[in-house]
């Protein structure tokens, strides 16, 4: 893959031209995806990048070039099309799901009626009487209807005179069952007694008219059908990322009706769709709730979880005047807000942006056998109608001549290129899902042997994402079984992380003691917790709120500056603890490391690949896990926005780095997306796990390194493969020319090639 700006044409597209996105249906390969994306080309005022795996053409366009002149030129080439800022999601998907059932039935029932064709065709003991008429009925749907998608392909080909797979394929059906047909018919093959006569060269004579080869004819159709199957799958989960991002958040808002535009208070609550607001509306944001829509607090304070932006779990202390964030989660206050943005300026509409740039930029994977289908089908055709010519020329018997053309398309018939591929995928992926791994599909092969840097997201991923205690101090005289006992008791009130993580450190390290009575407990969004403790007055929250609610502004405690300089380094957030107006103790936090985060940072390195930290954490924090699990301080990057970390995904493959990403949360999906390989953590956010090439089971970070050992591995195997599949048509087309084999030799050759294919590609579930 390389990147993104290589992906875009070669046109420049002036800021004043207009984008849209189309849904292309119906295109069958890559060479279909690059014949839409020449003609958009070639069009004034249009410049257009075409995705295959994705079935969508990104065009900017100059306003003078109405959208609807775009979708007819496409039309012309006999795709369906749907602009998709005006087409409704369900309708795209149910078109999608419509053509996947499709697939799945053309499949199923074909396939059913092509195991008693083989069978029959294969296994002279079980030639009765008239099997071969069995075999022609039961052929003669797979042939038409099963294959018509292959017909219709070819069909469309040739009116652009052009020929890809689809073209071969749709040329072996019909010379195959055609052939078949006319010697049951005509040339002796329909007796009842008829057997299959093994003959194996194309020189031995008349005999060759009875040839029967339905086997061809049936399976050749459900070989393709399947492959073509599972890759309409692959293709839907792809666009999962998007879809998912689309979820995101609430769908209403609390409107206040009326409030002062000033304070946000008073007014009337109505429930209206997110979609329906406008810039300055004020809203009310419960607790539990998701903020709406991107807006500044007007009153009320609150903690937001805004994992989605910054990937970090603990949530962040919001008061009036604070901008605040659609799609993020409002912890346990309430306030109201002032829309600022809407529609696509907001940052969930920005980020669903970029994870769809990323996307399109992907490399417009197809397999060896569409790259060279432009030379392959045609010569292929061209050397069958010749074959056919010269033995006519040198024997004058027609049913040699044709017997010899047929042999030259069944032997080039793309079986072994058609399961080079979803054959070691299938089994290198289930072999990655018996190691932890979980890969999507072969677009993610193609350039993970040269991955030479891995970016890696800190929270989540190098770390476990839960809050424990790594720090506490107690102030000089101060009664620790009784401060532990107090903290778990009123903590154990509040759903907050930190809260939970200081809960479940004070219960455990003041086991046996009497839990105290809490009462009158007050939550503080984004500040702390009040609470009377046996008639003490507790107070349990952040240390500068503690220390200013309880007049402790002044030079702080030489244990507490202490402590303060220790957890300021690490970046580790604090929280005091206040008796009756006395600081007695503070508590520093941290994320868990991921005890396998080490492991894995020095395998990678011993493959060559060079970690990095990208993370929306501060500094202190970021370079304290660093440290700890092995990465140089000068390949850490702190404080990045979403789209910093794409940019810095961009930057290293502009700079000629093949770079993978490692990350679980929705502000590493556009990332994701645009590294060559994407790494998510199972644990992670669906956006992530849909953007991403690869899922990792679980938590263990070692699964990394052997994600991309085994990546290049089956790449390997499938290289092998088509290397194979395009050998034996190098060796087995010229002795079919020169009258070396028959059909029913060609038929077994290529079934031998096949099965060749699909051995190597059993290979893969050794890996270790």
């Amino acid at each position: 893959m390389t990147a993104l700006a290589d992906q875009q044409s070669t046109h420049v597209a002036p800021s004043s031209w207009e984008s849209v996105n189309l849904t292309v249906v119906g295109m069958s390969c890559a060479s279909c995806s690059g014949r839409v994306e020449k003609k958009l080309n070639a069009m004034d005022g249009v410049s257009a990048s075409v995705n295959f795996a994705t079935a969508t053409a990104y065009v900017d366009h100059s306003p003078n070039v109405p959208v609807e002149s775009i979708i007819a030129e496409i039309a012309a080439s006999g795709y369906r099309v749907f602009d998709q800022n005006s087409a409704a999601p369900a309708a795209l998907a149910e078109e999608h799901d419509a053509k996947e059932d499709d697939l799945r039935y053309r499949t199923m029932v074909s396939l059913t009626l092509a195991i008693p064709v083989l069978l029959l065709s294969m296994i002279p003991i079980l030639q009765v009487p008239y099997w071969q008429w069995v075999a022609f009925i039961l052929t003669t749907p797979v042939a038409f209807w099963g294959a018509w998608p292959f017909h219709r392909a070819a069909l469309l080909n040739l009116r652009h005179r052009v020929s890809t797979m689809d073209t071969l394929v749709s040329a072996g059906v019909v010379a195959a069952w055609t052939w078949s047909t006319w010697a049951l018919l005509f040339g002796g093959a329909g007796a009842p007694d008829y057997v299959m006569p093994m003959q194996w060269l194309v020189r031995v004579g008349h005999h060759h008219s009875g040839h029967l080869y339905f086997e061809v004819a049936a399976v050749l159709p459900v070989f393709i059908l399947a492959g073509r199957w599972a890759e309409s799958r692959a293709k839907h989960r792809g666009g999962d990322a998007l879809r998912t991002l689309m979820s995101l958040g609430t769908k209403t808002a609390l409107l206040m009706d009326g409030a002062k535009k000033a304070t946000g208070l008073g007014g009337r609550e109505i429930v209206i769709d997110v979609e329906t607001l406008r810039v300055g509306d004020i809203v009310k944001v419960l607790p539990g709730e998701y903020v709406p829509i991107d807006g500044t607090i007007l009153n009320g304070s609150s903690s937001i979880d805004a994992s989605m932006l910054t990937g970090e779990s603990i949530p962040v202390a919001v008061v009036e005047g604070d901008q605040v964030v659609g799609g993020t989660l409002n912890v346990d206050g309430m306030f109201t807000m002032r829309v600022d943005r809407v529609g696509a300026d907001t940052r969930l509409a920005q980020i669903q942006a970029m994870v769809a740039a990323a996307q399109s930029g992907k490399a417009r994977v197809q397999s060896l056998a569409d790259r060279v289908a432009a030379w392959f089908v045609p010569m292929v055709l061209t050397l069958s109608a010749l074959t056919a010519a010269g033995w006519f020329i040198a024997t004058g018997t027609l049913s040699i001549a044709v017997c010899a053309g047929v042999t030259v398309l069944v032997v080039a018939c793309p079986c072994a290129l058609g399961l080079a591929t979803p054959t070691a995928l299938l089994v290198g992926t289930g072999r990655g899902a018996q190691l932890g791994v979980l890969i999507k599909g072969p677009q993610i092969l193609e350039d993970t042997r040269l991955v030479d840097v891995i970016a890696l997201d800190k929270t989540g991923t190098l770390t476990l994402g839960s809050m424990t205690v790594v720090a506490q101090t107690i102030a000089p005289g101060g009664d620790t079984a009784e401060v532990l006992a107090i903290c778990s008791a009123v903590e154990a009130t509040s759903t907050h992380p930190i809260a939970r993580a200081l809960a479940t450190h004070s219960a455990d390290a003041a086991e046996g003691q009497i839990v105290p009575e809490v009462q009158h407990v007050e939550n503080l969004p984004g500040l702390g917790v009040r609470a009377e403790v046996h008639n003490q007055q507790v107070a349990i929250g952040r240390i500068d709120w503690i220390r200013t609610q309880f007049d402790l502004r002044g030079q702080a405690p030489q244990w507490l500056e202490r402590h303060l300089h220790t957890a300021n380094a690490n970046g580790w957030p604090l929280v005091g603890v206040a008796i009756d107006g006395r600081l007695v103790a503070a508590f520093s936090f941290s994320d868990v490391i991921n005890p396998s985060a080490g492991v894995a940072v020095d395998r990678l390195r011993a493959m060559g690949i060079t970690p990095i930290m990208v993370t929306g954490d501060h500094r202190p924090a970021a370079l304290a896990v660093a440290k700890a699990v092995g990465i140089r301080e000068e390949d850490v990057f702190a404080d990045l926005t979403p789209e910093a970390k794409l940019t810095i995904v961009s930057d290293l493959k502009n700079n000629g780095s093949v770079v993978a990403m490692l990350g679980d949360g929705v502000n590493d999906a556009a990332a994701l997306a645009l590294a060559d390989l994407g790494i998510a953590m199972n644990t992670g956010s669906d956006t992530a796990i849909n953007a991403s090439d690869v899922t990792l089971i679980g938590s263990n970070l070692d699964a990394v390194p052997t994600s991309i050992g085994l990546a290049r591995r089956t790449l390997r195997t499938i290289k092998q493969n088509l290397w194979w599949a395009f050998g034996y048509n190098i060796i087995m087309i010229p002795l079919a020319i020169a009258g070396y084999l028959s059909p029913l030799l060609a038929g077994a050759a290529m079934a031998a090639s096949s099965t060749i294919v699909v051995t190597n590609s059993l290979r893969l579930r050794n890996y270790r």
